[in-house]
């Protein structure tokens, strides 16, 4: 039976580099979980890469059908903005391991749906000081950069990974993300002895 890794953390945090490695790694071999949003794309993503982009309807219409295995939404500046994962066919146990960015939310969703020992959480930190910088230096990079979002953003991370919600939901291992090559290193050793069978969960 194949696992998911599910990779969380903050925004700026790093980890969707370290998700981008993780997924390319040949060693780890494991199969990238492309998420649903309706959220604007933005400058640099690519639809069906970092998320599949859709509009309200379409995604009424996934849960009109059952489809949904978790779903997430957030009042933004911008209007609501909801993220999930469809049961659309990409997950299969069965053939492989998968890895996917997630929430605290969607973590125990996953859990819930696959089985608390098939889903592994990699949760992701960074000193805020250089989280605030990174998030910033992102969105002048934007045609039109949301400071406001940014801003609230940055504040409703801090709630949603504080070290109380950390434990609620059984998070107990952090990976901190002082130096990316070095987090990475020890994340992917992790991930080859579990994958491998010489540790469990």
């Amino acid at each position: 039976m194949g696992k998911i890794f599910c990779i969380m953390g903050k925004s700026s945090s790093g980890k969707d580099t370290l998700f981008r490695l993780i997924k390319e790694d040949k060693d780890l071999n494991l199969i990238a979980i492309v998420p649903y949003t309706t959220r604007p794309i933005r400058n640099n993503e690519t639809d069906g890469v970092e998320y599949h982009f859709i509009s309200a309807p379409v995604m009424q219409k996934f849960a009109d059908q059952g489809k949904i295995i978790e779903k997430r939404e957030y009042a933004t500046v911008k209007g609501i903005w909801c993220y999930c994962t469809i049961d659309d066919g990409q997950i299969d146990l069965s053939r492989g391991n998968y890895v996917l960015i997630g929430t605290l939310e969607a973590y125990h969703d996953l859990k819930s749906y696959y089985g608390r020992d098939n889903v592994i959480p990699i949760t992701i930190a960074v000193d805020d000081g250089h989280r605030l910088e990174r998030a910033l230096a992102r969105e002048r990079q934007q045609l039109v950069p949301n400071y406001d979002e940014l801003c609230r953003r940055f504040l409703a991370d801090n709630a949603d990974f504080s070290s109380e919600k950390l434990e609620t939901y059984g998070i107990r291992k952090i990976y901190m993300n002082d130096n990316l090559n070095q987090c990475f290193a020890r994340i992917k050793k992790e991930i080859m002895a579990m994958i491998t069978n010489q540790v469990k969960p």
